[in-house]
């Protein structure tokens, strides 16, 4: 809901007030670029920001509830979304490799695995282990 009530605000007044929260001087390489964005922000992109915005906080709410009550759907939300990732964090590692971009991609990679472990692996050991006993 936050999101649509930015829709009647100037973007360059939320950028500028952003900026002076964080106390960062307006004459900063990532201020004026900041404010350049902002300004060029039209009203359907402002539209699309606030739709990609909503689905994205609605996903992760979804997978949080999911995981939080032990649910299959929500493991498996956690396994493709955190996935998606992974082409993305493999592209910022190629690009420049930093302890950053490689601590967030292992990251990011121990939890898919354990997902996948989780979904995938382990309900195809049960009947192998149950055979054997």
């Amino acid at each position: 809901m936050a999101a649509f009530s930015l829709y009647w605000v100037d973007p360059s007044d939320v950028a500028g007030a952003f900026l002076n929260y964080l106390h960062i001087s307006p004459d900063h390489h990532f201020a004026r670029m900041l404010m350049r964005l902002a300004d060029r922000l039209s009203d359907i992109k402002i539209w699309h920001l606030i739709v990609v915005a909503c689905i994205y906080s609605g996903l992760r709410f979804a997978e949080a509830y999911g995981l939080w009550r032990a649910r299959a759907w929500g493991e498996w939300i956690a396994l493709v979304s955190g996935a998606m990732y992974l082409p993305f964090e493999l592209y910022k590692l190629a690009d420049r490799v930093t302890a950053f971009h490689a601590a967030i991609f292992l990251i990011n990679l121990a939890v898919v695995a354990f997902m996948f472990y989780l979904r995938i692996y382990l309900p195809r050991l049960k009947p192998a282990i149950s055979r054997i006993t």
